[in-house]
């Protein structure tokens, strides 16, 4: 199950989100240029890479931040822009510019220091923005609990889009990462799930003084818990994406 938008683009620019995508993007062809070898590539990862021994030994604390703007390959980069692209713009226009970037680095910087408490001692380094994504993700879904958000589906060989509300998307996928923590194993390394659910929670505790000053369950009745401005229309005429039309 893998989302490929949502049915509420901002209606304002989002330059910290397309900002950060291409920061993203920037370092990842920087690294493909610069690192020629595993000795580069491991002195760049004890450099900026989060490992939770030297956190414990209160070193490189800057890692908590730099950690978010590095990808160990390009599915890895790929999917985490995805989820940025489809769920920051709208957050971003809630929370202003700037008060949006300080929200990604906060939910980035809680997420890495809850993979840190799992397991303190680890010397497996960790990179990538899902920690800080995981956050905009929580965000998202206290302010717009039933936008609609498009889905792919894979079931061996039946693929189809189904629109489905962000509640049920984004609540499964923080469950997933609940039930896969317990079989993960930070010191082999692997998938951050603690990362990934402290981000998740810190990014709702975040969000929530902006959804109590717009009215809180005032805010959800206002805006049915989407969005507040109008659908998009997708000019898709033959596909089996779903069109949505503007409201009236």
């Amino acid at each position: 199950m893998f989302p490929i938008r949502d049915h509420n683009p901002s209606e304002r620019t989002p330059y910290v989100t397309y900002a950060l995508i291409a920061i993203n993007i920037v370092v990842y062809l920087g690294g493909l240029v610069v690192i020629q070898n595993d000795r580069a590539l491991a002195e760049l990862y004890y450099a900026y890479a989060m490992i939770p021994a030297r956190i414990s030994e209160g070193e490189n604390l800057i890692s908590l931040v730099t950690s978010t703007f590095l990808h160990g390959g390009f599915m890895h980069l790929a999917g985490n822009m995805l989820f940025l692209w489809i769920f920051g713009d709208n957050l971003e226009e809630e929370m202003g510019h700037v008060g949006f970037l300080a929200f990604y680095l906060a939910a980035g910087i809680a997420a890495g220091l809850m993979q840190w408490i799992a397991d303190p001692y680890s010397s497996v380094p960790m990179v990538g923005a899902s920690g800080a994504i995981a956050g905009v993700m929580g965000g998202y879904l206290l302010l717009f609990p039933k936008a609609k958000v498009d889905v792919l589906i894979f079931l061996v060989i039946f693929v189809r889009i189904f629109p489905l509300p962000a509640w049920i998307v984004l609540g499964l996928w923080f469950g997933i990462q609940i039930l896969s923590s317990f079989g993960a194993d930070a010191a082999q390394g692997g998938v951050a799930y603690w990362a990934h659910i402290g981000g998740f929670i810190a990014g709702f505790v975040l969000t929530a003084p902006v959804w109590m000053r717009h009215g809180a369950r005032g805010y959800w009745q206002k805006t049915d818990g989407h969005p507040p401005h109008p659908e998009a229309k997708y000019p898709f005429s033959n596909s089996n994406i779903p069109r949505v039309n503007r409201r009236k």
